[in-house]
């Protein structure tokens, strides 16, 4: 019997040579799996549960499908510290240097989804931290100006969220309680330290129609997480959400 010239054994080597060199080429464009998204996934049920639990206090039976969908992107274990990066995807705050922490994945997605945020807001952080609040409202589309008052950790922030592509967050060191004038008004004001009192500044620079996000209340007392809405017409309004505790604001004011 004559082979085809298709099959003959030079030629079928030859294809699958080139079947594996594909496959490879296949394997190596993908890159290496997310040894994460699992966690991730799971940290986002996690958060859709508990919203539904607390949903008495916040209003809320659900959050935003964009937010969740974005806490399951960010890689949290890019913002902590190597040896909390075990930890990275439990649903609770975490060490990162200088007395500070990076908030509970629960909080980031409600204060997120209070906010309102849309593709092109403008979005003012108190206390960039470990940049990743910073990285969750830009992968929301947002136009993100933080503040962060300890400096390594601001530099920090700012490095790791360059290296993962958030070339577009402005970063700046200083006292957030005076905001960032500059580039206000803003949509949207985020407040990631507790303050004994919503900051008058802040509310200055907020739009008329924004939202403010802020946990106000005393160190070692009952702090409360509080929605701040300005309304066209300037008036100011507040609504208590659900206690929280988080490190005090600090600065000179």
């Amino acid at each position: 019997m004559i082979l085809e010239p298709s099959l003959r054994p030079s030629c079928i080597l030859r294809y699958v040579i080139l079947g594996l060199v594909l496959t490879l080429l296949s394997s190596v464009s993908a890159g290496p799996a997310d040894p994460y998204a699992a966690e991730r996934s799971r940290l986002v049920d996690e958060v859709r549960a508990l919203t539904a639990e607390t949903r008495d206090e916040t209003g809320r039976k659900t959050l935003d499908p964009r937010v969740l969908d974005v806490l399951g992107k960010v890689p949290r274990h890019q913002f902590v510290p190597a040896d909390q990066e075990k930890y990275a995807y439990k649903n609770r705050p975490l060490p990162i240097g200088y007395g500070q922490t990076i908030s509970q994945p629960y909080i980031v997605a409600l204060m997120t989804d209070l906010l309102d945020v849309k593709p092109g807001s403008r979005v003012l952080e108190i206390g960039t931290g470990s940049g990743y609040q910073a990285a969750i409202l830009d992968e929301m589309g947002a136009d993100v100006y933080t503040i962060e008052i300890v400096e390594p950790l601001g530099l920090r922030a700012e490095k790791v969220l360059a290296e993962l592509g958030h070339h577009e967050v402005k970063v700046r060191i200083g006292d957030g309680y005076f905001g960032w004038e500059a580039f206000a008004p803003f949509d949207a004001i985020i407040v990631t330290a507790a303050a004994s009192h919503v900051p008058p500044p802040l509310v200055k620079q907020l739009k008329p129609g924004g939202r403010m996000v802020i946990p106000v209340g005393a160190q070692f007392l009952t702090q409360h997480l509080q929605l701040v809405e300005k309304q066209p017409d300037g008036a100011v309004t507040s609504k208590q959400i659900l206690p929280v505790r988080f490190v005090p604001l600090t600065g000179g004011h």
